[in-house]
């Protein structure tokens, strides 16, 4: 199987691509890091995908997002917006991966199987959300989910077989969610590597009569 990952240089990214090459799966591993892509970048995204070592996908995973970074942290309450860092949140979160969906999509095999999993967030669902605050990084992780939703339904009728859905990997140790751990209740903090494993097991579990949908580590389905 030929799978492509995206943000392959950060912790859930590389333990993915780990744990695939280890299924015997060729992946080709794709960030900033590792060969200068730039989601930010159309030209970059497009680059990249007619560059790779194969032509037919099985699978995709963009393993991407910003929830922090020198000059943006989540906002506390409205008196928090800005417009600059609204747009950077919305720019890594969700454009970027419509990008991917725009150039990689067509790659994905068009008979038989094949699966693209972007990774999104808990705290992007609006049913779910009744704390408030990470105006931001909620926002475009919910614009994200809605943007694979309706790729999914295009998607279908070319590729009936396909699997195309976003997953929230819980919380886990990694640079994103380090200033944030210490509210995280016992137990719940995990390992990119049993993220990785979780997410592809989830993934693999999951059906074209599922996809569109959002689903949690423990294939539990998010609501929107």
């Amino acid at each position: 199987m030929n799978s492509i990952v995206i943000g392959a240089s950060g912790g859930i990214g590389a333990a993915i691509a780990d744990q695939l090459e280890a299924q015997g799966e060729t992946v080709h591993r794709l960030s900033r890091r590792h060969d200068g892509l730039d989601l930010t970048d159309e030209a970059s995204v497009a680059a990249a995908a007619t560059s790779l070592p194969f032509s037919v996908v099985d699978r995709l995973i963009v393993a991407t997002g910003l929830l922090h970074e020198p000059g943006i942290s989540p906002e506390r309450s409205l008196r928090d917006l800005d417009s600059t860092r609204l747009q950077r949140s919305f720019l890594v979160n969700a454009i970027g991966p419509a990008l991917v969906l725009r150039y990689f999509a067509p790659l994905l095999r068009r008979t038989g199987p094949s699966r693209a999993a972007f990774l999104s967030a808990r705290v992007g669902s609006i049913a779910d959300n009744r704390l408030g605050g990470w105006y931001g990084y909620r926002a475009s992780k919910a614009a994200l989910n809605q943007l694979v939703r309706t790729a999914a339904i295009e998607i279908a009728r070319a590729r009936p077989e396909a699997v195309v859905v976003a997953l929230h990997p819980g919380t886990v140790d990694t640079e994103m969610s380090q200033p944030f751990q210490g509210n995280v209740a016992p137990g719940q903090l995990f390992t990119p590597a049993y993220a990785a494993e979780r997410l592809l097991a989830v993934l693999d579990g999951l059906g074209p009569e599922d996809s569109g949908g959002f689903f949690d580590w423990q294939s539990e389905p998010v609501p929107f």
